[in-house]
């Protein structure tokens, strides 16, 4: 396994690093409401994290984003990794687009208004998994 990034991998690295990482610092300061949204709508899907506080939640997203937004900008972490990491994290943004009533228009996959935001996220799924697919495939 590679430890430095190949230099075409850079940008794309840079670009969801620099995304994610700035999501997550935004969350940092999220208020009660601001939580109990983000945690409102990621339970929906996944129920699992129901019986989880809202705050807690979104101190953890926090926590996980600013960790793989910085895994993701610092060279030294390998591609393996940080993509597989990255295409797991935007496994889980693509399910919650798939999952939620209204983020989609009826009867197909073209995002409504609403399911914007969440929907152009799958290009972090293609980023991780081109990352894993040309370690995998490379070396």
């Amino acid at each position: 396994m590679r430890f430095l990034p190949r230099p075409h991998q850079i940008p794309p690295r840079v670009a969801a690093g620099l995304i994610i990482l700035n999501s997550g610092l935004s969350k940092r300061a999220a208020g009660q409401e601001t939580a109990e949204g983000l945690h409102g709508m990621a339970a929906g899907t996944y129920p699992f994290l129901k019986d989880m506080d809202p705050v807690k939640f979104v101190r953890l997203l926090s926590t996980a984003e600013i960790a793989l937004g910085t895994a993701l900008l610092v060279p030294v972490v390998p591609s393996l990794p940080v993509g597989a990491a990255l295409t797991a994290f935007a496994g889980g943004l693509v399910g919650l687009y798939l999952k939620t009533p209204g983020l989609r228009e009826e009867g197909g996959l073209r995002p409504s208004e609403q399911g914007v935001a969440i929907a152009k996220d799958v290009w972090l799924l293609g980023i991780g998994a081109g990352l894993v697919m040309e370690e995998v495939v490379r070396d």
